[in-house]
């Protein structure tokens, strides 16, 4: 495995395999790897020739008195996860490599970046955007991975891909979840021991949420209240930023569940703000 610090060194390192026909996957991280970003490692080895993750914390996409500064940095064991899964490459620049004088151009999505996290964290996905393009312009991938957990983030990329006509596929992959539910975060680690007790209530409520659309799809406006209910009983100490079901593809709150719909949900415990959401499809003979 090899790591690289600069756009031209990780160029080169990836010519010499694309230039023996090798395809390249690439998985693009903030660092403070976990079991999730293991998958993503494991399904790029064993879907193309060429892996390569890159390790960037990137500033443009925290807002002020976010977690930017504290935000975890641990290089060392993060190579060490990627050497374990298969990476070829690691591509770890500084925020001078990536950002080397003041930028003017800014990638924005419109509509889809303005719901769900966008409300609440105005300019997160412009910077989530136009540090991916530009990863994607670096690295050059033939497929890129992401995750579920991020179903936002996910779609919206999707579109910006299809809207600039990048050539890259883009390979969303299942969430990871700990043995109680909790979906794998880095900022998992911000939770106190009684938060951490409490976090599984997230995925809990989404269960019994799509439990009750599956057994007889009522209206949008009770399933929320539900999942509201079962976290005020199982997770007293979060503060709720949202609960909504919206479409799949446009992400607009929907009132009928009789369709393929996304039940997402942002909370916070303490000093972590936890997402998690999960697709659900109409129950048998519902039109």
């Amino acid at each position: 495995m090899e790591t690289t610090r600069t756009i031209a060194d990780v160029r080169r390192v990836i010519g010499t395999p694309r230039a023996a026909g090798r395809s390249v996957g690439f998985v693009p991280t903030m660092g403070a790897l976990h079991a999730g970003h293991a998958a993503l490692i494991d399904r790029a080895r064993a879907e193309t020739g060429c892996v390569v993750v890159s390790i960037f914390v990137n500033p443009t996409q925290f807002g002020p008195g976010e977690d930017y500064d504290s935000y975890p940095r641990c290089e060392r064991e993060d190579l060490a996860v990627c050497e374990a899964h298969g990476a070829d490459v690691v591509f770890a620049p500084s925020v001078e490599e990536m950002y080397p004088r003041r930028s003017l151009t800014t990638v924005h999505v419109d509509r889809l970046s303005e719901t769900l996290c966008g409300a609440d964290r105005p300019g997160h996905f412009d910077g989530v955007c136009t540090v991916v393009a530009k990863l994607l312009n670096i690295v050059a991938p033939d497929r890129a991975y992401f995750g579920a957990k991020d179903y936002q983030q996910a779609t919206i990329l999707r579109r910006m891909v299809s809207d600039l006509n990048v050539p890259v596929e883009l390979v969303v992959c299942p969430t990871v979840r700990e043995p109680d539910g909790l979906a794998v975060s880095s900022r998992n680690r911000y939770l106190s021991a009684e938060q951490r007790r409490q976090a599984p209530a997230l995925h809990a409520a989404l269960q019994q949420a799509a439990a009750m659309i599956r057994r007889d799809a009522p209206p949008a406006e009770t399933v929320i209240e539900a999942v509201r209910a079962a976290l005020a009983d199982g997770a007293p100490d979060g503060t709720i930023d949202y609960v909504r079901v919206v479409d799949p593809e446009t992400l607009e709150d929907v009132q009928r569940t009789d369709r393929p719909v996304v039940i997402a949900l942002a909370v916070r415990l303490g000093s972590a703000r936890l997402i998690d959401n999960l697709r659900v499809d109409p129950p048998a003979g519902a039109s």
